[in-house]
């Protein structure tokens, strides 16, 4: 929020705009030397800080959630790609920022689906539908990428980011072990083949 108060102006549409434009203004115009307007950018320390601790916090969540899957394999992807993406998520920052984007975001939501799969196994309706909301604005996104819809993007890059962040704090805050804990892990083949 500091960076984006900080930032001088400029959008891809408007170079001479002032100020942060939720609608216009991508996260990533936050990260330059420069801001769209040429003017020099007080917001790259802020959003570089903020690029540190999200991924940090993103991690801890997935160890978090880790423990409460019942599946071990399960509960490795949460953990180790959490981890990871704190590396490939920071880098978005530099000068590989697209390449590193798509790995960071492949990371984060494939831990997102691991987790949908198990909500799913759950009585935890409310969260079901979340798991669902936040993937189909995700998978929108994508999309408006793919298809290079520079006019509605901006715009689901922060519902995309707000729809995330509060199926994580809602995962993290109301949800426990005890909700997973009647899904049985999936047995080693090599045993199941021996009985």
């Amino acid at each position: 929020m500091i960076a984006i108060s900080v930032y001088p102006g400029g959008t891809r549409f408007d170079e001479y705009s002032i100020g942060f434009n939720w609608t216009k203004n991508f996260m990533s115009n936050l990260f330059g030397t420069n801001a769209l307007n040429g003017a020099e950018n007080p917001s790259k320390i802020w959003a570089c800080a903020g690029m540190i601790i999200l991924p940090v916090t993103y991690a801890l969540f997935f160890i978090n959630m880790a423990k409460k899957i019942p599946e071990k394999n399960a509960a490795n992807i949460l953990k180790y790609g959490g981890v990871a993406n704190i590396f490939f998520t920071f880098l978005t920052v530099t000068s590989l920022h697209d390449i590193m984007l798509i790995i960071s975001t492949t990371l984060f939501w494939s831990c997102i689906v691991v987790i949908t799969v198990f909500i799913m196994k759950t009585s935890l309706h409310l969260f079901k539908f979340f798991c669902i909301i936040s993937l189909l604005v995700f998978y929108y996104s994508i999309y408006l990428w793919g298809i290079s819809d520079w006019d509605l993007l901006p715009i689901m890059q922060k519902v995309n980011f707000v729809s995330s962040t509060l199926l994580i704090l809602g995962l993290e805050y109301f949800t426990n072990q005890e909700d997973f804990a009647h899904i049985k892990p999936r047995a080693n083949k090599k045993l199941v083949m021996d009985h």
